[in-house]
């Protein structure tokens, strides 16, 4: 795989996106987040900038919850521009790309020589673990697992996005057997119609003739990438391979694929149009990208509604035995130990200034937080004491965390009667059982049963009680 040229300067800028500015002091209001703040289970992966972890949060908001977290050494990055480029590009896209089939970022932060990303841990695998179990894929399902690639291609366009990385090792399985992209380190960003890129990137087995001629290249070569990944599922490997690097080359520009005689007209017809060696024939090169793909008769009984809701029954349903299952990754990975090992290297702060703003939380872990941390901001934060103690009868009699805990069991048929509106929070539905229950998951309880068994407690420093609970 080569090396990859970016423009990691360009923002994404759509309001369909969810998106969250965040810089290290907002993040550090709401849930700093470190190395120290999970345990590490199994290596996934590992590669040549940094490997990949399956780990458990200790700590805070979803103590407990199984992830991926990929790191990736300062120092290797910085050596090349590119590199640096490529890893950037690679956090904004996760950050500001959500879809229900590609990978989600929960947080990213650093330390002096190492670059965090925590995403969600998808473990059923590699398709191409299940494909190389398989050997072949029926053609409905190859339909399926297409449908879904589909969609998470059509979305990272539409953003003006190309992957330029589709291969079977990059799309894995969650639990249920749904695909989610994974690795987002050769995108492109800001590629509108008409713009082209020239860098040669990608797995050979999967990439367009424009990308190998650097003739200028767009958002087809994601279709001929398509066209080649339904090869492989259909057939048992790619459509052109040699003996080495120099002949698969030469067969990629020059060759034709070899439809098998089992195929249907249908998907032979399908594999033609994608695998177009002139971009202006190739499906889906035109202004309405996925559009003709979609509508070709091989998908003639896809809901596409239906598949972005993922009502679709997946033709494979991973076998696990727990959320942190492993079995199907491979084992030369997973026998490994899990260690992050110490990185001592210190960076010049210019070289450290690359990094900025690297750190991010999801919105879905900040939402919960945020209720919290207005009120404790607010002139009233003491209120959050008194709406503990009128929510269940039994609070005078608080002496533990575990009595602590009984009392939240009971807050479901709270009667406020005053103190309900703080700072614009409505404490009677948002500072409910849930919130108050995860502020004694934070390991926060005895800060809040102190308060609690206070009620005279002066409350003159509001970031002082914000620290308590947002160690």
């Amino acid at each position: 795989m080569t090396d990859i040229e970016h423009d990691a300067s360009s923002s994404l800028d759509d309001s369909n996106l969810e998106k969250l500015q965040l810089t290290e002091e907002t993040v550090n209001k709401t849930e700093k987040v470190g190395p120290q703040d999970f345990e590490l289970l199994k290596v996934l992966g590992r590669g040549g900038y940094g490997k990949v972890l399956q780990v458990k949060k200790i700590t805070g908001k979803n103590s407990g919850q199984v992830y991926a977290m990929k790191v990736l050494k300062k120092a290797t990055i910085v050596s090349s521009p590119k590199d640096t480029a490529h890893t950037k590009a690679e956090r904004n896209i996760l950050e500001a790309v959500k879809h229900p089939f590609i990978v989600d970022l929960i947080y990213a932060f650093q330390t002096g020589g190492k670059l965090y990303l925590i995403l969600e841990y998808l473990n059923g695998g590699e398709l191409f673990i299940h494909l190389e179990r398989e050997g072949i894929f029926l053609e409905d399902t190859t339909a399926f697992y297409s449908s879904e690639i589909i969609l998470a291609l059509e979305h990272l366009h539409k953003q003006g996005i190309i992957y330029r990385d589709l291969k079977p090792e990059n799309i894995l399985l969650d639990s249920q057997g749904h695909i989610k992209l994974t690795d987002f380190g050769l995108c492109k960003e800001a590629i509108g119609e008409g713009v082209v890129t020239h860098t040669l990137c990608g797995t050979i087995e999967y990439m367009a003739p424009e990308i190998i001629k650097r003739t200028g290249h767009g958002k087809a070569v994601d279709w001929w990438s398509l066209g080649a990944v339904m090869y492989d599922m259909l057939t048992g490997s790619p459509p052109f391979s040699g003996r080495n690097r120099n002949e698969t080359i030469e067969k990629i520009l020059k060759a034709k694929p070899e439809l098998k005689s089992y195929l249907t007209n249908e998907a032979k017809d399908l594999i033609r149009k994608l695998l177009k060696k002139r971009v202006d024939l190739r499906l889906g090169s035109g202004l309405d990208d996925a559009d003709p793909i979609k509508r070709h008769s091989f998908f003639r009984h896809i809901n596409w509604n239906d598949v972005y809701e993922r009502k679709v029954e997946p033709p494979i349903k991973p076998s696990l035995v727990s959320d942190d299952d492993t079995s199907l990754f491979d084992t030369k990975f997973t026998k490994l130990p899990a260690i992050d090992s110490p990185d001592d290297s210190k960076l010049s702060e210019s070289m450290n200034q690359v990094f900025q703003g690297f750190t991010y939380v999801a919105p879905s872990i900040l939402s919960d937080m945020n209720v919290i941390n207005r009120m404790l901001n607010s002139p009233y934060s003491n209120s959050l004491a008194n709406f503990v103690r009128k929510s269940t009868p039994v609070t005078n009699q608080i002496s533990s965390d575990t009595d602590l805990t009984d009392c939240v069991e009971q807050m479901d048929c709270v009667n406020i009667n005053d103190s309900s509106h703080v700072n614009g929070v409505n404490l009677s539905n948002d500072l409910n059982k849930s919130v108050i229950q995860n502020m004694i998951n934070e390991n926060s309880s005895s800060e809040l049963l102190k308060h609690v068994k206070s009620p005279s407690l002066p409350v003159k420093n509001p970031k002082k009680i914000n620290r308590y609970f947002f160690k």
